[in-house]
């Protein structure tokens, strides 16, 4: 089965982009996934295609119209989830993705300016509201492509080892363990003992213990969700016992 990718905006010229290369282009060449652009302003009703306008009460910038939007969204099929890029929305999460990536696809909606009028989101209450982190960006498309890659990549058949999208970070919690690789010794500096040991089992405690340590000191939010869950387990564990 085909993901498949709706984008709305304002520059369907964005896409695929960075996505029409290396392995998300690849996928695309067989088929794995489509992509489809929307040009929003085709929906606009005037000579002048507007698209935007003043916000209402006044103040800076300019606000998406919520009938050209509304049109836009009407010509997309149901089905899919529609992600809204918006500075508003919830960030997304890897868990998300995951669920997303196993479906049939997405529409994505890509704000520009000062963002949607907002009785969009009234009128199509299925829509989710997404940002990728407490930042601002220009458009939403940079947003969409970032969205659009880390679902790819999670395709059937798109990363070569089937663990690859298992073993990284946030898919348990965590952040992800370092890495190291080949020469054994660089600048003065060695690969730990421990991953040159070849005992799996001092290997996985290790990358496990360096996850839960980095993960606490860089992402505390995370380590407090994680601290949580894993609480709960053994507190669920000892009442079984």
């Amino acid at each position: 089965m085909t993901f498949a990718a709706t984008i709305l905006t304002l520059y369907p010229e964005m896409f695929p982009g960075p996505l029409g290369i290396s392995l998300a282009g690849r996928a695309l060449e067989r088929g794995d996934w489509s992509c489809e652009t929307v040009q929003i302003r085709d929906f606009a009703k005037d000579k002048h295609r507007t698209v935007d306008d003043t916000p209402a009460g006044g103040g800076a910038g300019m606000v998406l119209k919520p009938d050209v939007i509304g049109a836009a969204l009407a010509s997309v099929g149901t089905g899919r989830p529609i992600l809204a890029m918006t500075p508003r929305g919830k960030p997304i999460t890897q868990a998300r993705i995951r669920e997303v990536a196993q479906g049939p696809g997405v529409a994505i909606l890509c704000g520009r300016f000062e963002g949607f009028d907002e009785r969009i989101f009234e009128a199509y209450p299925q829509i989710e509201q997404v940002s990728l982190a407490d930042i601002v960006l220009s458009g939403g498309e940079t947003a969409a492509l970032a969205i659009l890659d880390a679902c790819i990549r999670l395709l059937p058949g798109v990363m070569g080892a089937p663990d690859s999208g298992v073993e990284e970070s946030y898919e348990n919690g965590l952040i992800e363990y370092p890495q190291y690789t080949r020469p054994q010794e660089w600048e003065g500096r060695t690969i730990p003992e421990v991953l040159r040991s070849g005992d799996h089992a001092k290997i996985a405690a290790w990358r496990k213990a360096r996850s839960e340590e980095d993960t606490r000191l860089r992402r505390p939010d995370l380590w407090e969700r994680y601290s949580d869950v894993r609480d709960r387990s053994a507190s669920g564990a000892r009442r079984k016992d």
